[in-house]
């Protein structure tokens, strides 16, 4: 006989707070809104408000693997030296963990992602090899 134990029912929590503390904020922008409208007068905009975040996604993930791997191959300038910087310990680094990320998600990516996948870590290997190659005729 099957166990008949009944399903609790899950209770939903809606946090309303934040509907007032929009209000509460629109209520200031306009009474501030009297004043001058321009750059200087505006509050600076926070981390969280400078620079929306794209959303986090596999897509996202592969092409900051692939950034970090073409500025470790010195096919980008770094941003911090500014300056192009061979790294090939890193890079060959990066390209081991586009490759783990490949062999794990086997199966659980669309058409487009394994397809960019694929191509991020076809032209990181390539540029290793070719700096290999250079290093190495040196």
């Amino acid at each position: 006989m099957p166990d008949e134990t009944p399903i609790p029912e899950k209770k939903l929590h809606i946090d309303e707070d934040w509907k007032s503390q929009v209000e509460a904020e629109k209520a200031a922008a306009r009474a501030g809104g009297q004043a001058e409208d321009s750059a200087a007068s505006r509050p600076a905009p926070t981390d969280d408000q400078a620079v929306p975040l794209p959303p986090a996604s596999l897509s996202f993930l592969i092409g900051t693997m692939y950034m970090q791997g073409a500025i470790s191959l010195g096919m980008l300038s770094n941003p911090v030296t500014n300056k192009q910087e061979a790294q090939p310990e890193h890079a060959k680094h990066t390209i081991d963990m586009l490759a783990m990320l490949q062999r794990k998600t086997e199966g659980n990516r669309t058409k487009e992602e394994s397809e960019e996948l694929d191509a991020a870590l076809h032209e990181l290997r390539m540029a290793y090899v070719s700096l290999s190659n250079n290093k190495a005729g040196e």
